[in-house]
């Protein structure tokens, strides 16, 4: 293999790159990393890390709310303020993922690289030869092809807002769509949400989405159900969506219709890679259909949920295989997700859907938590739970509505990956008190 640069070639810096290229550099591999913008791809640059710390103050305004005035304060959060914070958070982690490469002995090639072989990949004039390739590009938001297309903004320009506008109307009912429609109305935003058809998070417990959209319509935040955006116009002090359902007149708007995964441009089609409208089409071993050439994280045309920590797992996969410590296809595990909104939803396993669509299969067991007195503690009025169990009475999904669901579910995920059996539950001792215990004592 000394006729090529690389031992393992990947094409973008992500979590579907970093999290398995770092170890397989100080295994001994010979790893190149080309990157046509920031280190780190779109999680820590223009999505989780920014998001999350943009909705840290929003979940502290709202625990104040259930506060009931316990403590004295108004909750009212500074944009400006905020906006500042998240980027001395996040700016210095594109430096510190890159100096971790590096310092590993990794190559980083700056540029938009293009597949020219099975081995090669082109930048700038320039190719890099490695026995293995791995496209890593990831996703980008898509944007509707309409009239006035050029008013619309993506989830990048949302999480960049230096100044929140009086008015935003948000295209879209999935998880960037309602995750924003909560920071902008908590921030003080007049929020108006069209959807396509007539509900959001598709992929949730309908039940509890609607508990969350209550919650939000009860805050201001409009829903309009069946507004298909036609084109959008600009009048002399603000912008017209003109829709299916009528003209919503706002001053900013964000196109959170969805996003497409980054195929174009890579030479895929000329090497015969095969692809479709979810992304690059693989095998069980993350192969493409050029048996060299694999492909990791959110550009990959799969049923599992496209989230960060999916792309760190798919990355880790990957550098077994290329050590050869793993011979076997990809098992994914059990794969927690949620939605940053207040309250969250998450969930993890089996989801309600399936356990309903097999009742001899699956039980469902749903509570009410609010009465749970550790609830009380912190004043929570949105709180219910659905668990489900298989027919050895196994833990086997969990979905949750509150605002604590993301460490609920968190705290859940071994049993559900890992079968535990009643006995093995028993033998599970959270600190007490703690929500970890709390999570735990429903299982019994």
């Amino acid at each position: 293999m000394t006729e090529f640069d690389y031992d393992v070639l990947y094409l973008g810096s992500g979590h579907a790159t970093f999290d398995g290229a770092l170890p397989l550099a100080e295994r001994g591999f010979r790893i190149g990393v080309i990157e046509a913008d920031r280190i780190g791809g779109t999680c820590p640059n223009w999505g989780c890390n920014a998001k999350v710390a943009l909705d840290e103050p929003v979940t502290l305004q709202r625990e104040l709310e259930r506060m009931h005035g316990t403590v004295a304060a108004s909750g009212q959060i500074d944009w400006p303020k905020n906006q500042a914070h998240k980027q001395t958070v996040i700016e210095d982690i594109p430096t510190g993922l890159a100096d971790s490469m590096e310092a590993a002995g990794i190559d980083l090639i700056f540029g938009k690289g293009r597949l020219v072989d099975a081995h090669t990949i082109e930048v700038a004039g320039r190719t890099y030869q490695a026995d293995k390739l791995v496209i890593a590009t990831g996703m980008h938001p898509h944007i509707l092809d309409i009239p006035g297309k050029e008013y619309l903004h993506d989830s990048t320009d949302f999480l960049a807002l230096k100044k929140m506008p009086k008015q935003i109307t948000i295209i879209g009912g999935g998880y960037i769509a309602l995750e924003s429609a909560t920071l902008a109305n908590a921030a003080g935003s007049d929020v108006t949400v069209l959807l396509h058809h007539d509900r959001v998070l598709r992929a949730f417990d309908p039940a509890f989405v609607d508990l969350m959209v209550a919650d939000l319509k009860k805050r201001g935040v409009r829903f309009i159900k069946s507004a298909q955006p036609k084109a959008v116009t600009a009048a002399a002090s603000n912008l017209q969506v003109h829709t299916a359902a009528g003209i919503v007149t706002t001053d900013w708007i964000l196109d959170a219709s969805g996003r497409i995964a980054n195929t174009k441009g890579l030479g895929l089609a000329e090497l015969g890679i095969e692809t479709n409208e979810d992304g690059i089409v693989v095998n069980d071993y993350l192969q493409t259909t050029v048996p060299n050439i694999y492909a990791s994280g959110d550009v990959l045309s799969k049923d599992v949920p496209k989230l960060t920590p999916t792309a760190m797992f798919e990355s880790r996969y990957l550098m077994h295989l290329f050590a050869g410590d793993e011979k076997a296809p990809i098992r994914y595990p059990a794969i927690a997700t949620t939605v940053f909104t207040s309250p969250r939803i998450a969930q993890a396993g089996v989801d309600i859907a399936t356990a309903q669509a097999n009742p001899a299969i699956y039980r469902i067991v749903e509570r009410d938590l609010k009465q749970n007195w550790y609830r009380q503690v912190s004043y929570e009025d949105i709180a219910k739970v659905k668990l489900i169990f298989n027919q050895q009475n196994q833990l086997v999904g969990v979905t949750e509505i509150s605002e604590q669901a993301v460490d609920v579910v968190n705290s859940l995920l071994p049993a559900i990956e890992f079968g535990f059996t009643p006995d093995q539950l028993e033998r599970i001792i959270n600190i007490f008190p703690s929500i970890s215990a709390s999570a735990y004592s429903k299982l019994a």
